[in-house]
């Protein structure tokens, strides 16, 4: 285990040029599944018409493409329950994020046009530190992000991601994880104004122990560290280039999500927030319900194989793992987008798909593949979280007690959705 902190935020990015949200269909679902939580949010917050600004962020946004119809639609809500409070619509990502595609899919899109008395704005802050002035924001959103970390506190060994990690290498990314979500919390509990709630959707470990890339057939981080120790083995990358592959994440259970609340001394709870609700739920991903019906392989991969591109190339390349004399080369679009998945039936019945592409797309060829494919049954595994600062669904601040008296792949997803409210 060698111990390294490289902070995550001078290198990790979505696809830019309007990819990831073209590409990441599961992301859509996701959100689609949870909009209904920030009405419910509202609800509780009950905010008055006061005539004060309210402020709602999109925190871990990307090109902000995703989430664009949860935002119409909940803008143009608490448009109709605020008449005379002007709204503020601030959409944050890392300051890699392609914030001009971000600019032309929010605002150019003319969505947002036709809600009254809204101003839209931008932060390269990363949710892992304070955004807004404090006791300002009303109600923040966050979807399939928070499992970013801030850090990469180790390598591992034989694996490219924690899931895969053993021993004191899993146990230093588990408390990555506990460090990191606590930051992230405190963090909202200073930006959030009283009354404020924050709704957060993350992927996560399940009661059933089932996370995105493992919810049934093959688990895809295993599959993505097979082939990358393939070309590790074949001399297309280096040993040390193999060991600094590790995706910056942090799939976090039920129980990690829920302790910072479990005790009153614990400084989530000193800053004032509530758990008001979490839940987990499993979406299927478009693509293996799709190939369910037409049954056609080149057309499955065809349309499944951008969506890991849009996520998994940023880690892939921005380790150190990719050489920069051969980025340019070996991730170019014409890379990934003719790739093929080699697709099989396994003896059970689950259609198992495997992206051959990803190693050939690394080492430059391009060919199409039709034998020994393997991988997930499709769907993705996350956390909802909702609540409010000092007070929404999610993530909700005390108002007495703090500071401010207040799936997408190929696995299915699986979804842990957590209230935080007032107490």
């Amino acid at each position: 285990m060698t111990p390294t902190r490289a902070p995550v935020a001078g290198f990790m990015s979505m696809k830019g040029g309007g990819d990831y949200s073209r590409a990441t269909v599961g992301a859509w679902h996701v959100i689609d599944g949870a909009t209904g939580l920030v009405p419910d949010a509202l609800d509780r917050m009950a905010p008055g018409d006061d005539g004060t600004v309210f402020t709602m962020a999109d925190m871990g946004c990307a090109d902000g493409g995703t989430s664009l119809g949860m935002v119409v639609t909940v803008l143009s809500e608490l448009r109709r329950r605020l008449p005379s409070r002007p709204l503020q619509m601030v959409h944050t990502d890392l300051p890699r994020n392609d914030f001009s595609e971000l600019f032309r899919t929010v605002q150019g899109s003319g969505r947002l046009d036709g809600i009254g008395d809204l101003s839209a704005f931008a932060s390269g802050t990363s949710f892992h530190r304070p955004i807004f002035p404090p006791a300002t924001l009303n109600l923040g959103f966050s979807a399939t992000a928070s499992h970013y970390t801030d850090g990469v506190p180790c390598t591992i060994s034989d694996h490219v991601h924690m899931v895969g990690a053993k021993g004191g290498e899993r146990a230093a990314w588990v408390e990555q994880g506990r460090v990191d979500r606590e930051r992230i919390l405190t963090s909202r509990a200073r930006d959030l104004a009283p009354g404020g709630r924050l709704v957060l959707v993350n992927f996560g470990i399940d009661e059933a122990g089932r996370y995105l890339g493992a919810t049934g057939g093959v688990n895809m981080f295993d599959m993505f560290n097979t082939l990358w120790a393939e070309l590790r083995d074949e001399g297309v990358i280096t040993g040390e280039e193999y060991a600094a592959t590790n995706f910056p994440q942090c799939y976090r259970t039920v129980d990690e999500f829920m302790a910072p609340f479990a005790d009153p001394e614990e400084p989530v709870r000193r800053a004032g927030l509530v758990l008001e609700h979490v839940e987990t739920r499993v979406v299927r991903c478009p693509f293996a319900v799709a190939f369910g019906e037409h049954g056609d392989a080149a057309r499955f991969a065809h349309k499944s194989i951008p969506t890991l591109r849009s996520w998994s190339e940023g880690s892939f390349a921005a380790t150190g793992a990719i050489p920069a004399r051969n980025r340019t080369s070996r991730f170019s679009t014409d890379s990934y987008d003719p790739c093929e998945l080699r697709v099989r039936t396994s003896p059970d019945g689950r259609h198992l798909l495997r992206p051959r592409g990803l190693k050939d797309v690394i080492s430059g060829e391009y060919q199409y593949q039709d034998e020994n494919c393997e991988c997930s049954d499709g769907g993705e595994t996350g956390l909802v979280e909702h609540g409010h600062g000092p007070v929404s669904s999610g993530f909700a601040a005390d108002p007495g007690d703090g500071p401010h008296d207040h799936c997408a792949s190929h696995a299915t997803c699986c979804g842990q959705f957590v209230d935080v409210g007032a107490a």
